[in-house]
């Protein structure tokens, strides 16, 4: 694998972690496990039987929590502690036998890439539930799961296609996530009116 395939797994499996961690260890576990994806040594037990098994159960159950309005806020909220982690490691474990400083870096940059996805999911959701209607989270949570295949498919096929990808999805994130702190800074600072 040269270099060029390493940082785009590397920022791939951190970018999709903070949208479907589960579903990114089951792809790459099974993927890899049928000649389709070429994993480093240090992300063999992806491989493993047990840990496909266990990431294709819970990549089920998110499936069916985040298509339930409100509930899916509540289950991002708990995957913080999940997702942002394991983005980090599958970043620096996917940077294969380097020096460590490089992997250190690598589980940074990923675990950064990874909440910032993460938090603008969260984000968009919680704003997306406010709609008394259940179909623009439907749409919204298929939507996530078609991003997240079509990023690997793009990692896998064109890694600077998906580099150069990845560049302007973050732009986004970052403006986003600018807007929603902005919003939430308005609304905190907004005197609240006396009832008459």
């Amino acid at each position: 694998m040269d270099m060029l395939q390493t940082i785009a797994l590397s920022a791939g499996l951190a970018w999709a972690s903070g949208l479907r961690l589960y579903l990114v260890v089951f792809l790459a576990g099974l993927l890899s496990t049928l000649g389709y994806l070429q994993l480093p040594e240090t992300l063999s037990v992806l491989q493993n039987p047990l840990v496909i098994g266990v990431a294709g159960l819970m990549a089920f159950a998110e499936l069916i929590a985040d298509k339930i309005p409100a509930f899916d806020s509540l289950w991002d909220s708990f995957q913080t502690f999940i997702r942002i982690p394991a983005g980090a490691l599958l970043a620096a474990f996917a940077m294969g036998e380097v020096d460590p400083a490089w992997a250190v870096a690598a589980g940074l940059i990923g675990g950064t890439i990874t909440a910032g996805t993460h938090f603008a999911k969260a984000g968009s959701r919680l704003a997306i539930n406010t709609s008394p209607e259940p179909f623009s989270n439907w749409v919204a949570s298929f939507g996530e799961e078609g991003m997240v295949l079509g990023g690997l498919w793009a990692m896998l096929a064109s890694p600077l296609v998906f580099l150069g990808l990845l560049v302007v999805f973050l732009v986004l994130v970052g403006w986003l996530l600018r807007r929603f702190w902005s919003l939430i800074s308005r609304l905190i600072r907004r005197p609240s009116r006396p009832s008459a």
